[in-house]
């Protein structure tokens, strides 16, 4: 079974293939996730321009798209987010561009456990209770603990003149970006492992310390150690998820693009930008017809833009990350029923997570590296009147677009008994972990569906299946992808520009933003301080 998203009645976005768009626009956005709405809502918002966003799918929201079947709800990309509530750095810039209309649901105060083999260690919110929670678990290596939340914080603070300077100008980038780069480039040139093997030899330790690394899908030896804390520095002062689910992020943001005049549109696949003489004035859609307008921002993600939607196809240096498999599951019980609650479960067979995932790389029936789960249902307060009676469990892991390409060229539901085989498969291993955990779920599992790669490469566009867009290792940053392109009136915009994950994506959207619409973009939404909602 292959996940698909259906549309939210609630979304008032436009069909294309019902009424295409007409009039003139400031600004094409092509693809509707959050890079793209949160672009399109600061043009908006800051800089008073009309823009169409156009989206190949059937529903607006890229990786932050919900979908349903009766009685159930499940999120595609979204599982947590950090900084968005109480004076995180991201509360204000998203209550500002969706006007207040996006709400949060705080994660309870242990937001992720991390099971390496039987042994459980818990990672509460705040720093200092996230230093004394491992202190705890490993007494003898405070220290080191305290050391490596020091370097996840000077990095995040690096990373706010590296991407400073990735959004000045050209002519200005060129004189003053080298220096405000460097001291982020010094930590983006280390891998994660490489930085925590230097903290300490305790391996057990070590393998806690990296095992977010589910998040970005780029093993410890491989991973950057910049993403590595960006994304343990984005949650570490707790978690949220959107109340109303993944879906509520797209429908918050529609009503700040609509105000100036812009509009969303669905089943709107572009073909191609239209960039005669190296300048983009427009797309033409797949059925041939042309929008025009002076500026064009992907957020379609660099291998795409480059690859298939330019006239010269020009690949980009990099290769994207791995691809995940996600098993979505439905109880016809409510999550009080079956004592399950928000926080996040990272499960590792064991301490070894490079080595367990070259094996499984190479061969899909070696142990499953980790399954994280996650618990929407109890994420979200409204979830019980929305479904009441039933609850979500989200189960995900690593896997290779390889193994799925054999099944790429036939259609959705037509893949045939061996590729349900293979799923299947996958399925009852993953559960396995789960019900060792969880053994009160086993039995009572009313649906469920597996996504793979090619599900993901469906709803997203993304050729290889992958979720988290370029490969997250050095050489990501050594010659990181810019908002501009060598395309005059081109900009790029998500997480490849940025970093994983929502805060990355938005992050991107800022920056392609302001590459289109002047820094001051930036400033209104990032660094002004007093605008609020």
């Amino acid at each position: 079974m292959q996940v698909h998203a259906i549309v939210d009645p609630a979304c008032m976005t436009t069909s294309y293939k019902q009424k295409p768009p007409n009039g003139e626009y400031d600004v094409i956005v092509i693809g509707s996730g959050i890079g793209g709405l949160a672009a399109a809502a600061a043009l908006a918002k800051h800089a008073d321009m009309r823009v169409l966003v156009l989206e190949r799918h059937w529903t607006p929201g890229g990786l932050t798209q919900s979908f349903s079947r009766p009685g159930y709800e499940w999120d595609v990309g979204v599982h947590y987010v950090g900084e968005v509530g109480g004076d995180g750095p991201l509360r204000k810039p998203f209550e500002q561009l969706t006007e207040g209309r996006l709400a949060w649901a705080p994660l309870p105060d242990i937001y992720d456990s991390v099971h390496i083999g039987d042994r459980v260690f818990d990672l509460p919110s705040g720093r200092k209770r996230f230093v004394a929670s491992l202190s705890e678990k490993f007494p003898s290596e405070r220290r080191a603990i305290e050391r490596f939340v020091e370097l996840i914080e000077d990095c995040r603070r690096a990373s706010a003149a590296f991407f400073t300077a990735q959004a000045l100008p050209p002519k200005l980038g060129a004189k003053v970006g080298g220096p405000l780069r460097d001291a982020f480039s010094a930590y983006a040139a280390k891998t994660t492992a490489e930085v925590i093997e230097s903290l300490t030899s305790d391996r057990v330790l070590r393998a806690v310390l990296t095992a977010h690394f589910g998040n970005y899908a780029t093993p410890p030896r491989e991973s950057s150690f910049a993403v590595h804390a960006g994304v343990v520095g984005n949650f570490i002062d707790g978690a949220w998820f959107p109340i109303g689910g993944a879906g509520a992020i797209a429908r918050a943001f529609e009503p700040t693009i609509e105000a100036a005049g812009g509009a969303i549109y669905v089943s709107a696949e572009v073909e191609q930008v239209l960039a005669p003489d190296g300048v983009a004035r427009g797309v033409r859609m797949i059925d041939g017809r042309e929008l025009r307008a002076p500026l064009v921002i992907s957020d379609a993600g660099v291998s795409t833009t480059f690859n298939r939607l330019l006239p010269n196809p020009t690949p980009p240096k990099l290769g994207p990350s791995h691809a995940h498999a996600c098993l979505y599951l439905g109880f016809a019980a409510s999550d009080e029923e079956l004592g399950l609650r928000g926080t996040n479960m990272w499960m590792y067979p064991d301490e070894n997570h490079d080595e367990n995932c070259a094996r499984f790389y190479e061969d899909p029936t070696a142990r499953i590296p980790f399954v994280y789960a996650s618990f929407p249902s109890a994420k979200d307060p409204s979830f019980r009147d929305r479904h009441p009676g039933h609850a979500t469990v989200d189960l995900l892991t690593v896997a290779r677009w390889e193994w799925f390409e054999p099944w790429a060229d036939r259609s959705w539901r037509r893949r045939g008994a061996d590729y349900e085989a293979f799923k299947a498969s996958l399925s009852s291993r993953m559960l396995e972990v789960l019900f060792a955990k969880l053994p009160q779920l086993r039995g009572r599992v009313d649906c469920m569906e597996l996504s793979t790669p090619l599900s993901t490469r469906d709803f997203t566009g993304h050729a290889r299946g992958e979720m988290a867009g370029l490969d997250h290792t050095p050489a990501r940053f050594a010659n990181p992808p810019s908002p501009r392109t060598s395309i005059r009136n081109l900009f790029l915009s998500g997480q490849d520009v940025a970093i994983v994950g929502v805060a990355g994506a938005f992050l991107g959207g800022m920056l392609a933003a302001s590459a289109a619409g002047g820094m001051s973009v930036m400033r209104d939404v990032m660094w002004d301080s007093s605008v609020t909602a």
